[in-house]
């Protein structure tokens, strides 16, 4: 007698599959319709949509309504053409946005690479944008300061590997246990863990961090405005250090910046249940200070 096992069916992504030219990307919306403008949010080399559950959680309780997507390639979504350096990305976002009809203009925020994402956008596209939250994130300077140039060669490197390994299955057990340094809810961080071992997702974070330093320069190809809000959110206390100065730079030289170090966060759980409302507030910063 013979017994077939039968395997548990995942779970289909949160969100919906948006076409933009004949590839999908996977967008996550959260909050309700309203006249308020709608908050546009941009993860980190090797994040995703999902990275950003508690943060569109809390702000749909300010009714708020908000959106998050995977990048080409990563997550659930389609890949993408190479290169993979922030033209492309913010060409995706932009087609993105046009294909579900979200009206403008946007509140932009950003987390670690994400920071050069916005900034470009932003740049390229400023009647679509009210201001930007800068979430401990990258800016243009970094990849010219002799450490962080060093730092980001170094993650290159790594990511390189990381995508080797994972053709052959290393990052499942990895993620199993370091999949979700947010701090997500039950649901979100079961996603998060099963996209953290994907070997497409390690391979297309990989190309984009190998782009790198062109995005830094395409970001870098003019200021933000100064009359546009700015907030930025570091992850733990003020200190004195090179990477803290270089964040702040965008809010100082804004007339209606904001700054907050957020005692005791980490680069990754600034986005979790126990430091989001921080990121909150850049939110209702950039909304209270945009003059449209």
């Amino acid at each position: 007698m013979s017994v077939a096992l039968s395997l548990p069916v995942p779970k289909p992504p949160r969100g919906e599959m948006v076409n933009v030219g004949g590839r999908r990307l996977r967008l996550v919306r959260a909050g309700p319709t309203s006249d308020r403008p709608t908050v546009v949010l941009e993860h980190g080399a090797f994040g995703c949509a999902t990275d950003w559950t508690v943060v569109q959680e809390r702000l749909a309780a300010k009714g708020l309504a908000s959106l998050a997507y995977d990048r080409a390639g990563l997550g659930h979504s389609e890949p993408g053409p190479k290169p993979r350096d922030g033209k492309s990305i913010v060409a995706d976002l932009a087609a993105l946005l046009r294909e579900v009809d979200e009206p403008g203009p946007y509140v932009l925020a950003g987390h670690s690479m994400g920071g050069l994402m916005v900034r470009l956008y932003a740049l390229t596209h400023p009647d679509q944008v009210l201001g930007v939250v800068l979430v401990d994130a990258v800016t243009p300077d970094v990849i010219t300061h002799p450490i962080g140039g060093k730092g980001v060669d170094a993650f290159s490197r790594i990511l390189g590997w990381t995508s080797e390994g994972a053709k052959y299955g290393m990052m499942r057990p990895v993620a199993a246990v370091a999949g979700d340094r947010i701090g997500l809810p039950p649901e979100a961080s079961a996603e998060k863990r099963h996209i953290y071992g994907l070997a497409s997702h390690a391979h297309w974070a990989s190309q984009e961090v190998n782009e790198w330093r062109a995005t830094s320069d395409q970001a870098r190809a003019a200021d933000f405005p100064p009359s546009m809000p700015i907030a930025v959110i570091t992850a733990g206390a003020r200190t004195v250090t090179a990477l803290k100065e270089i964040q702040s730079v965008p809010a100082l030289a804004s007339q209606n910046g904001y700054i907050e170090h957020v005692a005791g966060a980490g680069h990754a759980n600034l986005l979790g249940r126990r430091f989001a409302d921080p990121v909150v507030r850049g939110v209702e910063h950039v909304l209270a200070t945009a003059h449209r």
